[in-house]
């Protein structure tokens, strides 16, 4: 897996999402942007995608697309139209670009490097994960203060926990 963190300027979201569609089906990769306030970090984005992968795996997928259950995971929701809230919209928004070579590709580290430079090409710098915005990841995952008060773990293992808790949820 790799991730491209930048700035996208979106005219038409469906025309961005279908590029970054065209780029995956080019270099053998799920491609799937986020807006990058709401991404917790690099190992909230694996273990969605983690999560995504085991639930293709045990025909346990709600989404028929990779990219769309990667999402799902990453919001911790079950409802498409909720999780779209984590992607992009349209105007300049900071995002990551989670890139992650399909089961079964042959050499996956050179689908994943192709396409990354591919995203990145679509992206102006900025952006990525120094973009979160704490207060807002706290509202969408529903985080409370005596939550976070309660426990040693930061946020970030919190919102991964809400990933994933979306499989017992099933």
């Amino acid at each position: 897996m790799r991730v491209v963190e930048g700035v996208a300027d979106v005219a038409d979201v469906e025309a961005f999402v279908a590029e970054l569609g065209d780029v995956g089906d080019a270099t053998d990769c799920t491609v799937q942007a986020f807006d990058a306030r709401y991404v917790a970090g690099r190992e909230h984005l694996a273990s969605a995608l983690e999560h995504a992968d085991r639930a293709f795996e045990r025909g346990e997928n709600v989404a028929r697309e990779r990219a769309v259950e990667v999402l799902l995971y990453a919001a911790g929701r079950r409802q498409i139209r909720r999780a779209l809230a984590m992607g992009v919209d349209e105007g300049e928004t900071p995002v990551v670009v989670l890139v992650a070579a399909d089961p079964g590709v042959a050499d996956p580290g050179d689908a994943e490097a192709a396409g990354a430079n591919a995203v990145a090409e679509r992206l102006e710098p900025g952006g990525g994960f120094d973009a979160r915005d704490d207060d807002l990841v706290r509202e969408f995952f529903e985080v409370s203060d005596a939550e976070l008060d309660a426990t040693e773990a930061g946020l970030s293992a919190l919102v991964r926990e809400r990933v994933a808790l979306l499989d017992v949820e099933k």
